[in-house]
């Protein structure tokens, strides 16, 4: 019996059924199948020795695949377990999947203990293990049998994850001297594993759940060449120089006080104003296409997140309710400013006249996160959302939804986000029970979306499983500086509100109809956005929205007073810097400056004092010469005319 294989370029190659992926991927060239680390079957990711019994779609996955490389670090997990292992026999596993940039397994102990220190070992164990070539061997297996392994191996962990396993469905990997329960697949066998970094030790809580025990979670990350691994070496160090929470620290954007409570940033005044001059870019913006501003309390009566589904989907794992002497009142803080903003637009009666009617706010939220889940501004338990709700009619949906795209990607533009992709988030093809609304609306606003990308011509992903549970959305997926990716702005289209706040509006037939609803945040929130700008730019901030654009640096106390007349001269001009009157060096003032990352330096002695004029220094680029303030304060305006064009 023959099959039929089809490949990603369309072309269709007849192979005998039975034959592997490993097999077909010999048959093209000896040079692949040595980098073929699996299989994508159908929709599948499978072991790259998997049978072909039928007519398949096949895509053969190398390391320049996400899917290769994620099948290979989740094999890197379970190397790591057999070198751990070896130095602590008797440990209790937990699980050990692939990450974003390797991988890592949660493990217990026992009486043992692991310090940074014991990570060099266990490293070169993996190595000497990975050398030996030792293939990944699926076996299927009985829930009985597999219980009984570890029961002899007094593996807790693993039993726990068996009682949810159906019988039939189980399966064993193993390779040199370590099995272990899982799905798979993995890569053929140890040897690709030419490189490997154990980066971190952390807590973890089993299943994720804060009542159970805490287990010592350890990361790595592996590549096929150790030049690889030095390249991505090289880029953490650079992200730990462009860490938003140092970079924070040294600039004074922000802070945080355990007696505030942790995931609640606190804004310094320099980190305020840069959150001003961000929201006032935005709301020119806004204002030009047609929105309104509104403010809404930080609390909701219990029954608005009823009413919204909200506390239906997250009541249970958010902040407990408020309340006040009358038992009959309960308050919860605002997790999302949407039903807010459905209850202003139900204030008055509206007609088809009225509509879009864009209501626009700076709204804080806030969200329960556990402990160990909050970092620095990225993943926080109160945020400022730059959130806007659009109401409108079924004809006006595709119109409005590209005119938010186009404020979104004035954003990206004006602050140098240049590599993005935009991500069409969609249901879960299977399971559609985390869903409210109907069917016939969630098709309808997903076509919308789909039609809306597509005329814009954004370069789109279908995710499928990523949509909100009251509707489909645009996300884009941004590229920082050392590639990778964040997702910030949000677009989505929602049938359910209106219908579950019953909304309406009159329109020309004289007759109740129901708009649609756009939610979107071109920033996402005010705290992850800085993070990630603050990271993809490392602190070297755009000049309009610099803390300080000009530092004036006197070359002795003798013209302290011109820079004052410098200073109140550029500030009354709507430029905003400081003076530097130490009693200092100026090629140590100039070096602090650099360090602060202020964009133009302004050095006044005897000669500038004297012609009414500041020697210009601008950072990263050198020396503009002497000008005098006229010239200077024009230089200003027209370099941010250019960045805000």
């Amino acid at each position: 019996m023959t099959i039929q294989v089809t490949f990603p370029d369309g072309n269709i190659r007849t192979f005998d059924a039975g034959t592997t992926a490993m097999q077909v991927a010999q048959s093209i060239s000896e040079g692949l199948a040595r980098n073929v680390l699996a299989a994508r079957i159908d929709d599948q990711i499978k072991d790259a020795n998997t049978p072909l019994d039928q007519d398949c779609k096949l895509q053969l996955l190398t390391w320049s695949d996400a899917d290769g490389k994620s099948t290979m670090w989740h094999s890197s997990a379970h190397l790591m377990a057999e070198a751990l292992e070896f130095f602590y026999p008797g440990i209790k596993l937990a699980i050990g999947p692939p990450v974003a940039n390797g991988f890592y397994y949660d493990i217990d102990l026992m009486d043992y203990t692991i310090s940074e220190k014991d990570l060099e070992k266990i490293e070169q164990k993996m190595k000497e293990l990975a050398k030996l070539k030792n293939p990944f061997i699926r076996q299927e297996i009985s829930k009985s049998d597999a219980i009984a392994y570890f029961e002899q191996k007094q593996d807790p962990y693993k039993l726990e994850l068996l009682t949810d396993l159906p019988d039939g469905s189980i399966t064993f990997y193993t390779q040199g001297n370590f099995t272990d329960l899982c799905r798979g697949p993995h890569i053929p066998d140890t040897g690709f594993i030419k490189a490997v970094k154990l980066t971190a030790i952390a807590g973890a809580y089993w299943r994720g759940d804060e009542k159970n025990k805490q287990l010592t979670r350890i990361y790595g990350i592996t590549f096929p060449k150790q030049a690889e691994l030095t390249e991505y070496l090289e880029k953490v160090e650079e992200a730990k120089r462009r860490d938003h929470r140092k970079l924070g620290k040294e600039l004074e954007l922000f802070t945080f006080s355990q007696k505030v409570g942790q995931g609640l940033p606190l804004w310094l005044p320099k980190g305020a104003a840069l959150r001003e001059r961000l929201e006032n870019f935005l709301k020119k913006a806004q204002r030009k296409a047609g929105y309104q501003q509104v403010i809404t309390p930080h609390i909701g009566n219990k029954e608005l997140y009823v009413t919204s589904g909200h506390y239906e989907k997250y009541g249970a794992d958010s902040f407990q309710p408020i309340r006040t002497p009358d038992p009959n009142e309960e308050f919860y803080l605002k997790p999302m400013n949407c039903p807010h903003h459905c209850e202003i637009f139900k204030s008055k009666p509206r007609s088809y006249k009225d509509l879009p009617a864009r209501f626009a706010e700076f709204g804080t939220v806030y969200r329960y996160e556990q402990s160990g889940e909050l970092h620095g501004l990225t993943r926080v338990r109160g945020f400022t959302q730059d959130d806007a709700h659009i109401f409108c009619t079924q004809e006006q949906v595709k119109e409005e939804f590209k005119n938010v795209i186009d404020i979104v990607l004035y954003v990206l533009k004006t602050l140098k986000f240049e590599n993005f992709k935009a991500q069409i988030s969609l249901r879960d093809k299977e399971n559609r029970s985390k869903y409210i609304g109907s069917e016939e609306n969630w098709q309808r606003a997903e076509q919308a979306i789909i039609e809306a990308a597509a005329e814009k011509d954004l370069p789109t992903v279908v995710a499928y499983g990523e949509a909100a549970f009251y509707g489909p959305k645009l996300d884009f997926m941004v590229q920082d500086a050392l590639g990778r990716e964040w997702q910030l702005g949000t677009i989505q289209v929602d049938y359910n509100l209106p219908e579950r706040f019953e909304l309406e509006y009159i329109g020309a037939d004289n007759q109740k109809h129901r708009p649609v609803m756009i939610h979107r945040a071109p920033f996402g929130s005010m705290e992850r956005f800085v993070a990630v700008l603050l990271e993809h730019c490392a602190g070297d901030f755009p000049l309009w929205l610099s803390t300080e654009q000009f530092i004036v640096l006197p070359i002795s106390d003798k013209y302290n007073d011109y820079a004052e007349k410098v200073s109140e001269f550029l500030n009354n001009s709507d430029i905003r810097g400081l003076i530097d009157d130490r009693n200092e060096k100026i090629g140590k003032k100039i070096r602090d400056a650099e360090l602060k990352k202020v964009p133009f330096m302004l050095i006044v002695g005897e000669k500038e004092a004297e012609s009414n004029s500041v020697a210009v220094r601008q950072r990263g680029v050198g020396d503009h010469g002497s000008m005098d303030l006229n010239k200077f304060a024009d230089l200003i305006q027209e370099v941010i005319s250019a960045e805000l064009a």
